[in-house]
């Protein structure tokens, strides 16, 4: 996995939480597929993150902008990353 400030995807999440457990395997197996990076980011790690996101995890970002929270839809972060990846090309 990538650095956050490398990742185009980052999940932010929390240990135990099973919401984010099956965010991640989404987003990983997506990006598997599109050859993206994305990176985990545990919140109770950063006192900033845990106050910013406190109950809404797993949070997930693509390109910097939220995209998601709670649950990730695989197929409209599919669109994210083809939409974002021409933009930036």
């Amino acid at each position: 996995m990538a650095h956050a400030d490398d990742a185009r995807v980052v999940v932010y999440g929390r240990q135990g939480c099973h919401l984010c457990e099956i965010a991640e395997a989404q987003v990983a197996e997506v990006c598997a597929e599109t050859g993206d990076s994305w990176v985990r980011v545990d919140i109770d790690g950063d006192d900033d993150l845990r106050s910013r996101f406190t109950e809404q995890v797993p949070v997930t970002f693509v390109d910097g902008s939220q995209h998601d929270f709670w649950r990730v839809d695989p197929n409209r972060l599919r669109k994210a990353l083809k939409r974002r990846r021409r933009r930036v090309t």
